[in-house]
């Protein structure tokens, strides 16, 4: 997810993803007047996929274990869609 999510074409919105594994942290650019974490969470949630913001700027996404490369794929694709639509 780290290195499909850090290809994103959304320098100005996404930081960087970090995490270990599975569990993963987006980082979102904090931007006056902009859309903002939550707003890429229900973003998200429109498209299939479940995130939750936390610590104001930083999304968390914990897929389960049992999730399938091509789930994975997926996930990754909807979170360049999300990005690209809050950009």
């Amino acid at each position: 997810m780290r290195h499909g999510s850090n290809s994103a074409d959304t320098p100005g919105v996404c930081l960087g993803v970090r995490g270990r594994g599975l569990l993963n942290a987006v980082i979102i650019n904090e931007r006056p007047g902009k859309p903002d974490a939550w707003d890429l969470c229900l973003t998200l949630r429109d498209k299939g996929l479940l995130a939750k913001p936390t610590h104001g700027n930083i999304i968390r996404l914990a897929p389960p274990l049992c999730i399938t490369k091509e789930q994975m794929d997926d996930c990754v694709s909807i979170l360049k869609d999300g990005l690209k639509a809050i950009e």
